[in-house]
């Protein structure tokens, strides 16, 4: 069986906690008081992969808090990562500036696939999604990117992450097989 670790990270009050309790069932409300995460919590759930070979994947899913007094530890986050979920608000000017450095700090270092990284536009509850174009940095522009409401298509949601899933687990393939090649030849 497949494991992925996959690590949402983005600014405060993104809404990254509240995506990572619904994509594990770790709980079926929406909203409450905000809870700023300290430093990082992990949540594993199975779930299943759409688009790859693979049935049933272990997902390890770290939610990042988005306070950069943590940043010492972001290395160590990142080690072995599978792929990475930038969650932002879009109805936030300065999370559209923020999440150029959480680009930077998390996927610019690593060795990622554009289809093991993921732009979230988060939406809170009571504001209105408009699905058009983000004016996004070019290095951000070319990320897959899916916009969240759960108050009107939470399954959406939950597909689109199963659909981005099976990217990471091919991607995981696709380097696992090279990685056997090599020691073979």
């Amino acid at each position: 069986m497949f494991k992925a670790k996959i690590i949402f990270v983005g600014p405060n009050e993104s809404g990254k906690t509240v995506l990572a309790n619904f994509l594990s069932d770790t709980t079926e409300t929406v909203g409450g008081e905000y809870r700023p995460t300290q430093g990082v919590r992990i949540l594993e759930f199975e779930s299943q992969p759409d688009g790859s070979d693979v049935k049933t994947c272990e997902v390890e899913l770290w939610d990042c808090s988005g306070d950069f007094k943590y940043e010492s530890c972001w290395p160590a986050l990142m080690k072995d990562s599978s792929g990475v979920a930038i969650i932002f608000n879009p109805d936030v000017p300065s999370h559209l500036k923020e999440i150029e450095t959480w680009h930077s700090m998390f996927i610019s270092t690593q060795s990622l696939q554009d289809s093991q990284c993921l732009l979230i536009a988060h939406h809170k509850p009571g504001t209105e999604v408009e699905a058009g174009r983000l004016p996004l940095a070019p290095n951000l522009s070319r990320l897959p990117l899916i916009h969240s409401n759960l108050e009107e298509e939470p399954e959406d949601l939950r597909h689109a992450f199963c659909r981005y899933l099976g990217n990471v687990v091919k991607a995981m393939s696709e380097s696992r097989e090279r990685e056997e090649m090599s020691i073979i030849t």
